[in-house]
């Protein structure tokens, strides 16, 4: 058992100590106004009182009750005297809600969270509650899999709680953990930041546990030094999602540097706005034959509106968003078609904060000429000032830029800049960055080309590590999944019945190296093809009942 670093405890409750404390104030109150008032009494008004006559005025008067006997008063300094105590018990009225009332509240509620590891059996312990983590959890009750919040503050674990999740509060420094208890751990999510990453490593490796530890780090830098105290995998969500930013930005598809939202080294999906002079405008799916460019169209942003796995009659129009699968190759030819008149200028990037920063690094190595714009006078900033102003916006506007890029914290921030720079450059392609999954769809409804969050970055890699299910989440209710073509083979792609009635179809197979989006009639699907599931996160569950997948909770420890 790893004992505590920390003195024992009181034996004395929060509540207990903060009621002891309340009744010493108050009694001493009460008496020394008390023994004020009778002298008071005795040598100011010449009517000498009695000390419990003196007492009982102490009471009325803290208390705000009223007065007896004594309501008027001759003398200044006893005037002073009467309006001081009468403040002083509106004082201590204040003083009782922070010294006893809401800490015996608050022990109240902590004494109903958890401060042991349960007992289940085969669960996933989630270090702190983030976006983060948010589309893991759900790739985690999507499966039936049992996982546990661990919080090492009562706030943090009030707000896990309230949104539903099963949690346990706990000091990493201050409380022993059981060796007992970690038994039934399958895996470990840090997601904490890397001080607090490491120091649960560090704990969990002293207690016996060998399965696999995946964590978050904020630094680059500090992926080594979590990998040498244990952790299985070390990710930098923020940096890969600097990744995809650059490399939407960079050539528009063609990227330099990888990103994320791939389903391997051969194919991606990408969602490229539609320009008005693009050679698309106008024309069906059917008549632009984009599958002759190794290019399905699984997805389009139309009119403010989302169409899933679109029919061969819908129509492509400017401004429409298509979202497309296929290998990067591909998608750069229909990147140059979407939009084929290529701009010289540079890349705009909105804040110089982390992601701001590793966007503008990345994109000076592949030689871009990069402008970034901040509010604040720092190192590498060009244009210093706030982004709303017409200003700051004309600024922009004369540097005839490439692409704009959004790389603020702040969803609410971010949605609302893009709704001024796509009105005041309504031809610029826009890429912004967020945090949270659902911001996504408001973004492409402002007109934003291409949106990611850290949430659904760091969802798709933990999902992978642990489910063993690689996958793209396009929008909230579409994706895209890379599966074993088991149970298919001698088959059709488009021959699969049962995936028609749950708007699910293959989209691509994988085949020795190569990705294929085009079948012919004669097209057979072998054994170890891979297929490009496209479809709602429920009609893949229902796929996978009918063609079982090895997905489970994979050792990473080998």
């Amino acid at each position: 058992m790893v004992k505590s670093m920390a003195g024992p405890r009181s034996s004395i409750s929060r509540s207990t100590r903060g009621l002891i404390l309340l009744l010493v104030i108050l009694v001493a109150t009460v008496f020394g106004f008390a023994l004020l008032y009778m002298l008071g009494e005795t040598y100011l008004e010449h009517r000498p009182r009695s000390f419990m006559t003196a007492l009982e005025w102490s009471a009325e008067t803290l208390t705000t009750t009223g007065y007896g006997a004594d309501s008027s008063w001759n003398h200044p300094l006893m005037v002073v005297l009467v309006i001081l105590t009468q403040f002083s018990g509106l004082l201590l009225l204040f003083l009782i809600l922070p010294i006893y009332v809401l800490p015996y509240l608050e022990e109240r509620f902590e004494a109903r969270l958890p401060h042991t590891l349960p007992k289940f059996r085969d669960y996933i312990l989630i270090f702190h509650y983030s976006p983060a983590v948010a589309s893991l959890i759900e790739e985690l009750r999507r499966h039936g899999r049992q996982f546990v919040i661990l919080e090492q503050t009562r706030a943090a674990a009030r707000d896990a709680q309230q949104r539903g999740l099963s949690v346990v509060l706990l000091d990493l420094v201050e409380d022993s953990i059981p060796a007992d208890q970690i038994t039934s751990i399958s895996a470990v999510v840090a997601n904490g930041n890397d001080e607090d990453n490491t120091t649960l490593i560090v704990l969990m490796r002293e207690l016996g546990y060998t399965g696999p530890i995946l964590a978050f780090a904020e630094t680059p830098l500090h992926r080594l030094p979590m990998q040498h105290v244990g952790a299985t995998e070390v990710f930098t969500p923020r940096r890969l999602l600097s990744e995809a930013l650059a490399a939407r930005a960079s050539r528009w598809i063609t990227a330099r540097v990888r990103g994320v939202q791939e389903l391997g080294e051969q194919v991606g999906v990408y969602k490229l706005r539609v320009q008005q002079d693009s050679p698309l405008d106008g024309q069906t799916l059917k008549q632009a034959e984009l599958w002759q460019h190794g290019v399905n169209v699984i997805g389009m942003w139309s009119g403010g509106q989302f169409i899933d796995l679109p029919p061969a009659r819908t129509r492509i129009t400017a401004g429409s968003v298509m979202v497309s699968i296929g290998s990067h190759e591909a998608l750069a030819q229909l990147g140059e078609l979407a939009r084929p008149l290529a701009r010289s200028g540079p890349f705009l990037i909105c804040g110089n904060g982390r992601v701001g920063r590793m966007v503008a690094s990345m994109l000076r190595d592949a030689d871009e000429p990069v402008v970034v714009v901040s509010d604040r006078d720092e190192e590498g900033v060009d244009i210093v000032g706030n982004v709303l102003d017409s200003e700051v916006l004309k600024l922009m506007a004369a540097r005839k830029p490439s692409a704009i890029i959004l790389a603020i914290g702040n969803d609410t921030q971010t949605l609302f800049l893009a709704t001024v720079v796509r009105d005041y450059l309504p031809d610029v392609p826009l890429i912004a960055r967020v945090n949270k999954a659902h911001s996504v769809d408001r973004l492409h409804r402002l007109g934003v080309d291409f949106a990611l969050s850290v949430d659904n970055v760091a969802g798709e890699l933990l999902a992978s590590r642990l489910l063993g299910e690689a996958y793209v989440q396009v929008e909230p209710e579409l994706r895209v999944s890379r599966l074993s073509a088991h149970g298919l083979e001698g088959q059709h792609p488009r021959s699969v019945e049962s995936l028609e009635g749950y708007r699910c179809k293959i989209v691509a197979v994988a085949r020795a190296g190569e990705v294929l989006v085009s079948f012919e009639d004669d097209f057979r699907i072998l054994e170890d093809d891979e297929i490009f599931l496209c479809g709602s996160p429920a009609s893949i569950d229902v796929y996978l009942q009918e063609f079982p997948q090895d997905l489970h909770l994979q050792s990473l420890s080998s």
